[in-house]
């Protein structure tokens, strides 16, 4: 079977790959496994060294990277650009505070001496979700953020990590010459015997289904414990005593993030009846400044959605929504001519047992929701059986921390969009995962926590 990328701006085939077979891919896994034993004895020092390399080859290759994003998936040649910038900087974050992160943590007991240390786990088999590509399919939140501890055995763009290691850098058989393209089963089959740990990200079915394959090919249970499933309804609350005017602008960027195609995009925006209409007149006008085009052109603010079948699912999610109720203000409709193209789309009148209210809106869609008043707004907020993050919207920041312990959410941003950062863990609550990735809490969720007492 091969495996096509298709550019969703046009339809045109850009390449198409050979599946490999189980042999092949048990050939590359088990060089990965190799290289660990050799790579792990690394001092952080040198590890260091590789990771600012690898942050100066993305910083010279900014523009082709992203040229690659636009083609592949559609996005905007200015946001890839912005992505690439963003890997470069976690790659010398982690060179800088890796080795603090992975010191022994000396601990008071009984013993002559106790500790904690941090050992790597080994080679991770992990899979990545389409929207950054870069961010989360290369070596940056995963091989990146461990200083080298793990050997990631699909990476999309794993250019750069090549050429820092063809220049004597990362070790050969650390990172494949190509990605893997292949069904998960025949990965489960393969790293039986050479991943310790999968990490995987995505809905929730397929998670549940890579897992069952594992747990076919002979994982130990505790080896399939690391998957996320980053998706969400992301409530962005916009209270009373808010300013309005800059948090109906922000709304915009954290609408159309990545074309509405980001886990960490704001898509529920629940506002109470003070601030309502001020807000949707200032939020729709912004909505149709937004150019939809090309993604290679420097002026383009929404690209196509990566694929026809997630553009079709998201008018699906729209036009039942209008059917029960939900009044459009702004979009909907579904372009004519080539390209998985959707408009800026503004729903009000958004209320639960709708789809704009109940499913993940991958996509430049908002749903606008009023709400009575804070505790309605927070109610609305937590109803959703996703849990990733949440911007809130208010001037006294005392009311924000507030309220910031009651909204069930991996991270709350106050007068600010959701966004990622380095210095700070990433990851959500009910069916958003579990575990974290960035700082160093996502450093030690591939090591072995191991406890040493000494008599």
């Amino acid at each position: 079977m091969n495996i096509q990328s298709i550019n969703p701006a046009t339809g045109e085939v850009l390449e198409t790959f050979e599946e490999m077979s189980a042999s092949e891919i048990d050939r590359i896994l088990e060089a990965n496994y190799t290289t660990f034993s050799e790579w792990r004895n690394c001092p952080f020092a040198d590890r260091a060294k590789k990771m600012r390399e690898a942050a100066r080859i993305l910083r010279v290759g900014k523009e082709k990277y992203a040229r690659t994003m636009a083609l592949e998936m559609g996005k905007p040649i200015v946001q890839g650009e912005a992505e690439v910038a963003k890997c470069a900087r976690a790659c010398d974050y982690y060179a800088e505070n890796a080795e603090a992160f992975l010191a022994d943590q000396p601990r008071e007991t009984d013993a002559t001496r106790s500790y904690i240390r941090f050992d790597p786990l080994g080679p991770v088999a992990g899979d990545h979700a389409l929207e950054f590509s870069l961010l989360a399919g290369f070596s940056i939140r995963r091989a990146g953020a461990h200083g080298g501890e793990r050997r990631d055995i699909e990476a999309r763009f794993e250019r750069p990590a090549l050429r820092a290691r063809d220049r004597g850098s990362f070790p050969r058989g650390g990172i494949p010459r190509k990605s893997l393209p292949r069904p998960h089963r025949r990965l489960a089959k393969g790293r039986r015997h050479h991943c310790r740990s999968a990490h995987s990200r995505g809905d929730l079915d397929g998670q549940r289904q890579r897992r069952e394959q594992s747990r076919r090919a002979g994982r130990p249970r505790d080896q399939e414990n690391r998957a996320r499933a980053w998706g969400g309804e992301h409530p962005f609350i916009v209270l009373d005593d808010a300013d309005v005017q800059k948090a109906a602008k922000t709304a915009a960027d954290a609408r159309l993030i990545n074309s509405g195609q980001s886990c960490i995009a704001a898509k529920r925006f629940i506002v109470v009846e003070k601030s309502a209409d001020a807000f949707l007149e200032i939020f729709v006008a912004e909505m149709k400044t937004r150019k939809m085009g090309d993604p290679l052109d420097r002026q383009t603010q929404v690209g196509p959605q990566a694929r026809d079948d997630l553009r079709d699912g998201l008018h699906r999610q729209v036009a039942e929504s209008v059917t029960r109720g939900a009044k459009l203000l702004l979009g909907g409709g579904m372009p004519e001519g080539p390209g998985a193209f959707y408009p800026p789309t503004v729903l009000a009148a958004v209320q639960k047992g709708m789809p704009a209210f109940d499913e993940e809106t991958f996509g430049p869609v908002a749903a606008v929701i009023r709400a009575r008043d804070e505790a309605d707004a927070i109610r609305q907020a937590n109803d959703s059986p996703f849990g990733l993050g949440a911007s809130l919207w208010t001037q006294d920041y005392e009311r924000a921390a507030r309220l910031a312990r009651e909204i069930e959410a991996g991270c709350v941003f106050v007068n600010e969009l959701v966004k990622s950062d380095p210095r700070l863990p990433f990851g959500g609550v009910k069916r958003s995962g579990y575990g974290r990735e960035l700082s160093e809490y996502s450093i030690r969720e591939f090591m072995n926590i191991k406890s040493v007492w000494m008599a």
